[in-house]
């Protein structure tokens, strides 16, 4: 078998100096002056540096600061390598992630330059290879500060460094993320052998679905060859799943072509709750004359969905999901960085992932302010049927209306679009995060105000250009002119962040909700790792807290207090914040653990006048005060649990008091009708209220009763319900603020040891 690839992962030499006028461009100037420490492929210089005992760790107290200097740096990574012995083929070299503005050398002869980390770089260097010697290979990287200080600033920009630079928005600050602008390989590299005639691209999608279950896809190809006349070149594809297996082929007389071809009795792939993910393996293969020259192997899906969005106000608009013709409430989670230093995404990614699967989500939005996740995160997103809504990465900020820029967008967009389109799990291509929002304020003198070329020409474009068949969206939320802010179908419900079941959470106009979130504090062994003991017990005004709090401070703080908010949070519901950091925790868990569970409760009782809730977020990228339900370090916190319940396909619910009673309803969110024994008790008492035996039907939500209750009485529900021998569990807490915290620590007590029962500690 000949060998198509070679790593050059692993130990890697660095040199690095503050990038200084009197520095050369000289490759040898680093190697002479600068400083020289060990470096690892994949890998971070704050890694690096704190690996070398320059640095300490830059997620503990306040440390994140020491870090600002090296922004202005430059690094200089060296290896070598033994290049294989030359054959009739091409080698290129090629990087999966490289931050930021970078030069790449072989044997000191440069073969290539980056200025995008969010894509990978294939450099071709078969000219400057010593075959069967051994290779010297630079990376040199400037500092991406000192780039920009040269680049033409719009007048209308807004957060001009990230605005201009294609680095993760995240990694400026944030109000979840410390400021970590980093260098290096954050992704693989290799050297790679590229065949004279081979397959360069792939594109499979379900065109139709007929009434019968048989299914109809389209392959899409490109080859490309150095044969001087194209003939005798045949395409063949063909599939399985299980039993279920189809093949085509047909001569392929140009370098680009199509088949097309009917799947009869389709396996097809469905959201998680609504059926299984089978998946077909297929290879493309391209042949000459009966001799196989390459083939190409993956993983598709067979599904089509469609999505109703109606661009009008209120209950007029529409924002609405169906899937193999099924209508599909979805419920998750935001997706974050896994790490401020991307490197280490990779070693994160299985656990991170394995609970979005435990805790039933059907959906993953992949925020703006990241990176592009690898194929591994949306294989498990197709093993697993969780659909993924996929930002653009931009956010939060004005970006450059420069032709310059915009073909810098189109270029990273074509390449993240034609990497990852093959993936059944992909729901939709969306623009950006809240720039809509950013444009509406900027008070600029025209009726299109929110005209954004990239996200209105450019994007479309690209998604038209190489995956058609796909749902896109200008925006997140998409906020055209003339539909007020909190109007529009799809919304981020932020709002004052006050008491969760305020009139702007309850009445919330929108139809599917892509943000909403409610702080709750880390677990207290978790803060101990990263908050020296002399201020874990002093969270507001303490500079180490609000180093972990938002933004990053030095640049100014945003116009709300995480930590703030946190303690006021806990205010609202209990009439007092305690001083006792251990419980302090466990009751500002509790109110996130309640607010989150209503937002996703409140989604599923308005089925289908809402159609979904994708609430913020799972798990943290750094140590830090947040919105998570999982902290940096995986450590669950309470609402973690009570979401787990709450998403069930088929789950007991009680809505809020309405003309003296509260509705118990049946919620149903699979194509599965079931028999469902149900009962609700007094949570102090042990009173059975309402119980009984109800078919509930598949994708609907029917009522089971009404249970009366006195306007603000405070009472613990506890609801359980079976469904073919398994036992189900949730709960209901009436009545208003304020609540006694003895006794509320008291009914998270029960609510824990209803069926299928969690350990609560912080």
């Amino acid at each position: 078998m000949e060998e198509k690839q070679i790593s050059l992962n692993g130990d890697w030499t660095l040199y690095y100096a503050l990038e200084e006028p009197s520095l050369s461009d000289d490759l040898r100037a680093l190697r002479e002056k600068g400083e020289c420490i060990p470096a690892q492929v994949p890998g971070n210089v704050e890694l690096d540096l704190c690996r070398a005992g320059k640095e300490e760790d830059p997620f503990y107290a306040d440390n994140l600061y020491r870090f600002r200097k090296y922004e202005f740096y430059r690094w200089q990574f060296e290896r070598d390598f033994i290049a294989p012995e030359q054959d009739n083929c091409k080698w290129a070299l090629v990087f999966e992630g490289l931050n930021t503005f970078a030069e790449i050398f072989v044997n000191d002869v440069k073969v290539g330059e980056s200025h995008n980390s969010f894509i990978e770089h294939s450099f071709e260097v078969t000219g400057a290879l010593k075959f069967g010697a051994v290779n010297h290979l630079t990376v040199r990287i400037r500092s991406a500060l000192n780039v920009a200080r040269g680049f033409d600033f719009p007048a209308m920009l807004r957060n001009d460094e990230f605005a201009m630079l294609r680095m993760p928005p995240s990694s400026f600050g944030w109000d979840i993320m410390g400021r970590f602008l980093s260098a290096g390989m954050w992704r693989g590299v290799s050297l790679q052998r590229m065949k004279p005639t081979r397959i360069v691209e792939a594109y499979y999608t379900t065109l139709d679905i007929s009434p019968d279950g048989d299914a109809e896809l389209l392959v899409r190809y490109q080859y490309a060859t150095d044969a001087p006349i194209l003939q005798g070149f045949t395409m063949r594809v063909s599939g399985r799943s299980g039993d279920s297996s189809f093949s085509a082929s047909a001569p392929a007389y140009f370098v680009s072509g199509t088949l097309q071809l009917w799947i009869p009795k389709a396996k097809l792939w469905w959201p998680k709750g609504y059926g299984d993910q089978p998946l077909y393996d297929v290879c493309l293969t391209l042949e000459r004359d009966g001799e196989v020259l390459d083939e190409r192997r993956e993983r598709i899906g067979i599904r089509k969905i469609h999505l109703d969005h109606v661009l009008k106000p209120g209950d007029e608009g529409e924002f609405k999901v169906s899937v193999n013709g099924w209508p599909i409430l979805l419920k998750g989670s935001n997706w974050v960085p896994l790490d401020a230093l991307h490197s280490r995404d990779a070693q994160r990614l299985q656990a991170a992932h394995d609970l979005l699967d435990d805790a039933g989500c059907n959906i993953v939005r992949c925020w703006g302010g990241n990176v592009y996740e690898d194929h591994a995160f949306f294989d498990l997103c197709d093993e697993r049927g969780i659909l993924v809504w996929q930002d653009f990465a931009m956010a939060c900020a004005v970006y450059s209306p420069a032709p310059e820029f915009a073909r810098e967008i189109e270029e990273e967009a074509t390449a993240v679009v034609k990497k990852l389109r093959n993936h059944a799990s992909i729901l939709l291509w969306a623009g950006d995060n809240e720039v809509d929002e950013g444009l509406s304020v900027l008070k600029l003198p025209t009726d299109s105000s929110r005209y954004n070329a990239l996200t209105r020409e450019v994007l479309p474009r690209v998604v038209r250009m190489h995956d058609p068949y796909r749902l896109y969206i200008p925006s997140s939320p998409y906020i055209p002119d003339g539909i007020a802010r909190y109007q529009t179908p799809e919304q981020h419900n932020w709002g004052a962040r006050a008491y969760f079941k305020d009139d702007f959470y309850k009445h919330s106009t929108a139809h599917f909700i892509s943000e909403c979130g409610y702080h709750g504090c880390p677990a207290v062994e978790s803060l101990r790792r990263y908050i020296p003991e002399k201020d874990l017990n002093h969270w507001i005004d303490n500079p180490i807290w609000d180093t972990h709090n938002t933004d990053y401070l030095p640049h100014g703080a945003r116009g709300y207090n995480r930590i703030q908010l946190m303690q006021d949070q806990v205010d609202i519901l209990f009439g007092s914040v305690p001083q006792d950091l251990e419980r302090f925790a466990r009751l500002s868990q509790i109110s996130q653990a309640e607010a989150k569970k209503f937002f996703i409760e409140r989604t599923r009782i308005k089925k289908w006048r809402r159609t979904g809730v994708i609430w913020w977020n799972m798990i943290d990228g750094w140590p830090q005060i947040s919105d998570a339900v999982v902290d940096y370090y995986y450590a669950k916190k309470l609402a973690y649990y009570y979401i787990k319940r709450v998403q069930q396909p088929v789950a007991v619910m009680m809505d809020e008091l309405v003309d003296w009673t509260h509705e118990v309803i049946l919620g149903n969110d699979s194509r599965q009708s079931v028999q469902v024994r149900y009962k609700v008790e007094d949570g102090d008492t042990g009173e059975v209220l309402l119980e009984g035996e109800r078919l509930s039907p598949a994708n609907e939500n029917v009522s089971l009763g009404h249970i009366r209750e006195l306007a603000g009485r405070q009472k613990l529900y506890l609801i359980t319900w079976e469904i073919d021998g398994k036992r189900y569990g949730n709960h209901f807490i009436s009545g208003y603020p304020s609540y006694d915290p003895d006794q509320m620590l008291k009914w998270v007590d029960r609510i824990a040891q209803l069926p299928e029962p969690f350990d609560w500690r912080v």
